[in-house]
């Protein structure tokens, strides 16, 4: 199995799009797509409503995505070409509860895609980037711990203000930019893809297959 994982230090910054967009790049790969999503106390697993249910309950659920218009993250995987769509949810800081199932989903898949932090605490894929915004200054816990494990970073244009500069983000981004990581930027218009991400991505998953030198 050849894995990429993409995560971002926060929410909402356009993890999905780049999911969706390396999906719709590469339309000769069989895509698996996992998305994978952790609630907090009082919201259940299973359905994602609120919820009384005991520690040991519900702790953990993976569905499989059926419609292309269900308005769903999955479903957007399906839309732009994967084969399959998955979506695992678990209790927050629980994910390894339904690492067992995940792997048994996923084992005979050649390319899967996931949409995950914290999965990297569990899994090393075969590539790993982070979706940044320096204009977010809110950065989540998986990502810091996990920052200087990306394999590349995807900058998100913005105004970058004096504020962001000095933040956290910026600084393990200037870090990971001295040991030569790549970095490459991109904007909200253009759906937080470009050709050089997926040139990229290409020749770390398709071209070392092939025996092709990256």
């Amino acid at each position: 199995m050849r894995m990429v994982m993409v995560g971002g230090h926060t929410r909402n910054i356009g993890k999905t799009s780049v999911v969706e967009g390396i999906i719709k790049a590469m339309p000769e790969i069989n895509w698996t797509a996992v998305k994978i999503t952790q609630f907090g106390h009082g919201v259940c697993s299973v359905n994602g409503e609120s919820c009384d249910c005991a520690t040991a309950q519900h702790q953990f659920s993976i569905t499989t995505e059926r419609q292309l218009d269900s308005g769903t993250d999955t479903a957007r995987f399906l839309a732009a070409g994967a084969t399959r769509s998955l979506w695992v949810r678990t209790r927050q800081g629980e994910l390894f509860t339904a690492l067992a199932s995940l792997k048994r989903e996923i084992e005979g898949d050649e390319f899967v895609i996931v949409e995950s932090n914290s999965l990297r605490r569990f899994v090393k894929p075969e590539l790993y980037l982070q979706v940044l915004d320096p204009d977010n200054i809110d950065i989540k816990l998986s990502a810091q711990q996990f920052f200087d494990l990306a394999d590349a970073y995807l900058v998100v244009a913005g105004r970058h203000d004096e504020r962001a500069q000095e933040g956290t983000l910026s600084v393990l981004l200037a870090r990971e930019i001295k040991k030569k990581k790549p970095c490459f930027n991109v904007s909200q218009g253009e759906q937080f893809m470009n050709r050089d991400v997926i040139n990229f991505v290409r020749s770390k998953m398709v071209d070392r297959r092939n025996g092709k030198h990256a």
